[in-house]
């Protein structure tokens, strides 16, 4: 009786373990891809028609520094007038990039 039991526990178990789902974690993998991705350049290389759409839809803002990637999108970090800073993404047309 006692191996009946002690088999039974064994067998459950056993696909207790197998049917356990690993914890899904966020490891940041994602963001270090996507910067990778953009190289720095200087503000003044980035083009007049994003510059214009930057004072256009967020006035007061100071853009800090710019990179591009090569298929021709621009990732800005601009810095408000409270000082808080904000990431925005925007292609060579100034038409903005949700990423």
């Amino acid at each position: 009786m006692k191996k009946l039991v002690f088999a039974t526990a064994l067998v459950l178990g056993g696909l207790t373990v197998s049917t356990a789902a690993s914890p899904i974690f966020h490891d940041g993998i994602m963001e270090e891809v996507l910067v990778q991705d953009f190289t720095e350049i200087e503000i003044s290389e980035v083009p007049e028609a994003i510059t214009s759409a930057l004072e256009e839809a967020y006035p007061g803002v100071t853009l800090v520094k710019a990179y591009k990637n090569g298929e021709e999108q621009f990732k800005l970090e601009v810095s408000s007038e409270d000082g808080s800073t904000t990431e925005l993404y925007a292609d060579a047309e100034g038409n903005w990039i949700e990423m």
